[in-house]
């Protein structure tokens, strides 16, 4: 079964993660029968381990890894995969870890994004 991991940064203010929570909801709305999780890199929960957990709890085999940043940064660049080794150490082979490219990068965002920046000047 495949199951979505959704990975943000985090921050100390709760008001950040709101349009993370949306996603999230619209995201189970859409498609009720996948597991997903939304997980932070730091100050905020669930940690990538414990949302790790979760979806090998419920059941999935492969499990899909977005991080939810605009580029490929550091955290992208060095922390995920580290991250990543980590959970494949702790899960073995019971678990196929798929790391996809940040949503910031994909041109589906990207256009939405060119989209809403015109959108303010009409």
């Amino acid at each position: 079964m495949d199951g979505l991991l959704l990975f943000a940064h985090g921050a100390r203010d709760p008001a950040w993660a709101r349009p993370f929570e949306i996603v999230t909801e619209r995201l189970r709305a859409a498609r009720p029968g996948t597991p997903l999780v939304m997980a932070y890199l730091e100050f905020m929960a669930p940690d990538i381990e414990a949302a790790a957990r979760q979806l090998a709890d419920a059941g999935c085999t492969r499990v899909h890894v977005l991080p939810l940043f605009l580029g490929t940064g550091g955290h992208v660049r060095r922390d995920v995969p580290l991250l990543l080794d980590r959970l494949r150490q702790q899960h073995g082979d019971t678990i196929e870890w798929l790391l996809h490219a940040p949503l910031g990068e994909q041109d589906a965002v990207l256009q939405a994004i060119s989209q809403a920046c015109l959108a303010v000047l009409e």
